[in-house]
């Protein structure tokens, strides 16, 4: 195939449309409303943080089991069993009653979660195959879907949410179009036909420090590598960040003195900036390398948990929601920052095993969140979990000081 005939922004565009219905996982802040409300569940931050981490946990297991299935069975099949998986969590968590909250983790948490996770991984490793010579661009348009979900499908839901006994419904109107879309792109979504000619990459501005000659490796000699786990912790204390700030952001505006409808507006509005992240870190990694978005990434990271404190200690919205804008922000960093660091340092032959791999720093990372539910309920304050995210930031940057090559 010539360089002329490359049609390829096809798969770029359905894959978008795809993950931003599947991002719904980043719609929890809002889609928890029912189950923290008072006239209904009444679960506790903790409980409601455990729902989280168990998602997060069960996506990262989907994404994995579609990795080591990738060369074995294909997009098509893949797809079409998470969008079955996805319609049931959902369907089953709308049938919950009163008590029932082991529901809620087994439907919401474990099924929903796993069919979120599938998609995630055959969208990422296929489209991006399309992108070999853009894979921040590629990665963080497609990511940038995936965190739009909260602030256009999450704020529609959130209306109806607020509506008395329209929660379930809402559930279910949810199952049914995330599903329908998953499966008309599982006759769209395809990886590229072999041989086919791709443009070379971009020369970059600046210079790489340390070069390296990149190679094709398997998962079991990746994770013997040191610079593996020093990438799995970078990556594990920068997501933390956001995953917190995801799940408690309506809390921190209310907290702050912010009405409970303007805040889910807000939130729905700060998301914006979580896909901004992603294409942000894409271009800075494409433009001006590795080694200086790593530093930028840093920086980012250590301000924004720093600005939510500082919200808290002077009770100011304005400063909570430029916290939050930077949580989301350097949250952004995060999924488009390992992408392309496991195509660049472990090669494409294996990206979709790898990367599923790689993104396992998420089920610690939602943990993150039980503990920020647990520090809530025994200091009676989300500024305390911010403060917790500081120091995780500061120990990402010792470790991301010592990343130079695979």
């Amino acid at each position: 195939m010539q360089n002329k005939k490359l049609v390829r922004w096809p798969q770029l565009v359905i894959g978008v449309i795809v993950l931003l219905f599947a991002g719904i996982i980043y719609a929890w802040s809002i889609l928890k409303g029912p189950f923290a409300s008072k006239d209904l569940f009444s679960l506790s931050p903790t409980l409601l943080g455990l729902n989280f981490a168990l998602t997060v946990s069960m996506f990262c297991i989907g994404g994995f089991i579609s990795g080591l299935l990738n060369k074995n069975v294909s997009t098509r099949i893949r797809l079409i069993a998470s969008a079955l998986l996805l319609f049931l969590g959902f369907f089953i968590t709308s049938q919950m009653q009163i008590g029932q909250t082991a529901v809620l983790f087994l439907a919401y948490g474990g099924i929903a979660g796993l069919g979120i996770g599938i998609t995630y991984n055959v969208i990422l490793s296929a489209v991006t195959a399309w992108y070999p010579d853009k894979k921040g661009f590629s990665s963080g348009i497609l990511l940038m879907g995936f965190a739009l979900n909260s602030l256009i499908i999450g704020k529609v839901a959130s209306y109806y949410l607020g509506v008395p006994d329209q929660w379930r419904n809402t559930f279910v109107v949810l199952a049914i179009i995330t599903a329908i879309v998953i499966l008309i792109s599982a006759f769209l979504i395809k990886f590229p036909p072999a041989g086919t000619v791709f443009p070379a990459p971009k020369a970059k501005k600046f210079k790489e420090q340390n070069d390296f000659e990149a190679r094709d490796y398997t998962a079991s000699e990746m994770v013997k590598r040191t610079s593996f786990w020093k990438l799995f912790f970078f990556f594990m204390l920068l997501a933390s960040v956001g995953a917190v700030a995801i799940g408690v952001a309506t809390n921190v505006m209310i907290d702050n003195g912010a009405a409970k409808d303007f805040a889910i507006t807000l939130v729905g509005i700060i998301s914006i900036f979580n896909g901004v992240g992603r294409i942000t870190s894409g271009l800075l990694f494409d433009n001006i390398g590795r080694r200086r978005t790593q530093y930028i990434t840093s920086f980012v990271a250590i301000l924004a948990p720093a600005v939510v404190v500082l919200a808290y200690a002077t009770h100011s919205i304005p400063i909570a929601i430029i916290g939050l804008c930077i949580c989301y922000f350097s949250y952004g960093f995060a999924p488009t920052g390992s992408t392309a660091f496991v195509g660049t340092f472990y090669g494409t032959k294996n990206f979709a095993l790898n990367l599923s791999v790689l993104n396992l720093i998420l089920i610690p990372t939602g943990f993150a969140s039980l503990l920020t539910g647990f520090l809530k309920d025994t200091f009676g304050s989300f500024m305390y979990p911010f403060m917790m995210l500081a120091g995780f930031s500061v120990i990402g940057l010792i470790i991301n000081l010592r990343i130079k090559k695979p």
